[in-house]
């Protein structure tokens, strides 16, 4: 049996990627949390490609935080992703949150990034 909240997630992402599209000048950020991890990957609709991902199971945040399913973690890796996001000339995003709320971890991973100078 499949979990009903994540079902109803889905549903709600379903409906908000009806509304939100990146394009090459201003691409969509999506994050995905799961229990352990956030993951995020910055896309080009147009093209349909992946332009720049990157997970809190990268090296650089597992050394910090090896269990980063906490709210400090999302905002040192909010704060990792923008800097690499810059090094690749990526400023501007169309943030695609999901379906999930925005509070603690989703929240908090924003606020890096902003923190990290990015326009979400």
């Amino acid at each position: 049996m499949e979990n009903k909240k994540e079902l109803l997630r889905l549903k709600r992402h379903k409906r908000l990627r009806m509304r939100v599209e990146g394009s090459r000048e201003r691409p969509r950020l999506a994050v995905h949390r799961s229990l352990n991890h956030l993951y995020a990957q910055v896309i080009d609709d147009g093209s349909a490609q992946t332009l720049f991902s990157l997970s809190t199971r990268d090296k650089e945040i597992k050394v910090k935080f090896p269990s980063a399913g906490n709210i400090k973690a999302a905002g040192f890796f909010g704060e990792v992703f923008a800097k690499k996001a810059k090094e690749k000339g990526l400023t501007k995003f169309v943030f695609d949150r999901a379906g999930y709320r925005y509070q603690g971890r989703v929240k908090a991973f924003t606020e890096g990034l902003r923190k990290g100078g990015l326009q979400v």
